[in-house]
């Protein structure tokens, strides 16, 4: 789903900032706050945003377009002290007591990120710096590739010194990762080969090798000059002058910075556990643990009632799924049943390009159906367009899961539902459907595309992330989707409790792995005895929630508090609910923590209630 950057966004700002507004007196409160408050937030969103030139843009601007983040620790030692003295400034500026609805959760979400990232604060130097999953290493090309859009000479020109400034950013995490090291804080070997096996994909070809073919970047570098060619921006000689540029800096700046990771890499490997446990392991680790559930749930609940939820569910769903398995006839017991589906031929497209473009093909015809449905659902509608696309050659792993990257809030760039399709045996068809309404629509894309363009909340509600919220929205749009008429193959519809399952079994292993002692292979088995998930992308999965702890548990809390609150609806509403305006309630002000949403979904109850009674009998 939405990028995801290896650290937080380092600041611009100096601790001197903290030590000045502490000093001076306090603001006057604001009589007149809503206007004020709006435009405090869009003022202080906009010094966020300008401490990060990589979020600027994702978001489809240019600012500080040939910069990159600070990824130091001092970075974000200088911006958690800025997010503290905004929230001063703002207690003292406005009464919160006097705010509208609308207005106090905007206070309320400023404060609570606040608190998050400053909770988080102990637990800095233990996020894996580089994995299989996340990191700087296949993040920023990624991100130079995707969304550094060329359209000037001057935008070629940024590109190329930002190719400069990657290997800035790579030694700073490297100093990172070495400090980890040296507290015995290592991800699994796993990561470590994978991660090496990124590497070097990325070094392999012009202009690092002498090979026919180029390099990621340099092929995308030069395709970027070609375009300005093609559109008349610049000449041939200009062309010419910026591939030599591109190459001096790929060879010059990323390669030596790549090499040090490569380095540290072989180096560091015989030192990661083969088989480890979770990262309860670790020093501290049980309350890094901990931190990390509550930062993904946006709730207080353990790991041991996680763990309980899920078994349940697990239990639940695999009732529904026999009723699936005698539907179709299927005589043998529900383990053959996810044994017919995990392998016969009907099931999978070809291993091949042709195969793979059967999948994107298939997963675009079924999100141009549901599209066609979603005025009877929803009030508010994207306005963003949504590509379907195969995940980059250098960052592509068989088996893993598919993701979502947002578009741009002005619409220039279209959100992208991404697939690894490098071993199409662990794509079945059964599970495709669901997916893409999951990803795309009514999923990720329809909830962070609305969010992007709400007009009526400051815009750092439309950039807000919480992963449980979005998470758990992208969960209950796969069930939603059955309601707006998918699912006809009953295979497919096996499929979403496939999908759905394995959300529930996130439950059990990630607590297991993390709280409980399992290992990799404890994980593994208890995903094998409870669902039709291929073994490759079993393995894929519990070695990302090895690395990425808590993260996998948001999905199916945030589907389960979702569900909640409209069944909530429909008994305080009775006759007066209406589906799409309890999808706007939940999709019209932006991401939040469950607790806030909740909020927001009991005012738009009262609303409903005072704005349109119930017919009186008689």
């Amino acid at each position: 789903m939405n990028l995801k950057f290896p650290l937080r966004n380092g600041a611009m700002l100096s601790l001197a900032l903290l030590l000045l507004m502490a000093c001076r007196e306090a603001p006057e409160p604001v009589a007149d706050q809503k206007q004020a408050l709006n435009d405090w937030f869009e003022a202080k969103f906009e010094e966020e945003l300008h401490m990060s030139p990589l979020r600027l843009t994702v978001m489809g601007r240019k600012d500080l377009y040939d910069q990159l983040d600070d990824l130091s620790l001092e970075a974000e030692e200088k911006h958690l002290a800025w997010k503290e003295a905004s929230v001063q400034e703002l207690r003292d500026k406005f009464d919160y007591g006097n705010l509208d609805e609308s207005d106090k959760t905007s206070y309320d979400l400023w404060v609570y990120q606040y608190e998050q990232e400053l909770e988080g604060k102990p637990f800095w130097e233990m996020d894996y710096v580089f994995n299989q999953m996340q990191g700087i290493h296949t993040m920023l090309p990624n991100f130079l590739i995707n969304f550094h859009r060329v359209d000037s000479l001057p935008d070629m020109d940024a590109y190329i010194t930002r190719i400069g400034e990657t290997g800035r950013a790579m030694e700073q995490l490297l100093v990172r990762a070495r400090a980890q090291a040296e507290k015995g804080i290592l991800p699994p070997k796993f990561a470590f080969e994978t991660v090496l096996k990124q590497t070097r994909a990325l070094l392999q070809g012009r202009p690092f090798t002498e090979t026919e073919t180029g390099a990621p970047l340099y092929d995308d570098m030069n395709r970027k000059i070609q375009g300005l060619v093609d559109a008349g921006e610049i000449d041939e000689a200009q062309a010419t002058a910026l591939r030599e540029a591109s190459a001096e800096a790929l060879k010059t700046k990323f390669e030596p910075a790549w090499r040090h990771l490569e380095d540290w890499l072989v180096a560091e490997m015989p030192n990661a556990e083969e088989a480890p446990t979770g990262v309860s392991r670790h020093p501290n680790g049980e309350a890094y643990y901990n931190y990390r559930l509550k930062a993904s749930t946006t709730t207080d609940l353990t790991a041991d009632q996680i763990h309980e939820i899920g078994l349940a569910e697990v239990a639940r769903i695999q009732q529904e799924m026999m009723a699936i398995k005698e539907k179709v006839g299927f005589t043998g017991d529900l383990k053959e049943f996810f044994q017919f589906v995990n392998t016969d031929k009907q099931f999978f497209f070809p291993n091949t390009d042709e195969g793979r473009q059967a999948y994107i093909d298939e997963s675009k015809a079924y999100l141009d159906a549901m599209t066609a449905k979603l005025p009877g659902y929803f009030g508010i509608l994207p306005k963003a367009g949504l590509e379907v696309k195969r995940v980059e050659s250098f960052r592509e792993q068989d088996g893993a899961p598919q993701h979502y990257y947002p578009g741009t809030p002005d619409g220039s760039r279209s959100g992208t539902y991404y697939a690894h399709l490098s071993d199409m045996n662990a794509m079945p068809k059964s599970t495709m459907e669901g997916v893409a309404y999951h990803e795309g629509i009514p999923g990720h894309h329809m909830q962070i595309s609305i969010a992007q363009e709400l007009e009526s909340v400051p815009t750092f509600r439309t950039q807000a992330g919480f992963t449980a919220y979005s998470e758990g929205w992208g969960l209950y749009s796969e069930t939603l989707a059955k309601e707006m008429g998918g699912y006809e193959n009953p295979y497919y519809d096996f499929g979403r409790l496939v999908n759905e399952i394995w959300r529930a079994i996130r439950l059990v292993v990630d607590t297991g792995l993390h709280a409980k002692g399992w290992t990799e292979e404890d994980g593994i088995r208890y995903f094998t005895e409870n669902s039709s998930i291929s073994q490759g992308a079993i393995k894929a999965e519990v070695e990302r929630y090895m690395v990425m702890p808590g993260q996998a548990t948001s999905y199916k809390i945030g589907m389960l508090k979702i569900q909640e609150l409209r069944k909530h609806a429909e008994l305080e509403l009775g006759d007066q609910f209406d589906i799409r305006g309890f999808h706007d309630a939940v999709l019209g002000g932006g991401a939040m923590p469950l607790e806030l949403l909740e909020r927001r979904v009991n005012e738009w109850i009262a609303r409903t209630k005072a704005e349109t009674p119930p017919l009186k009998e008689g």
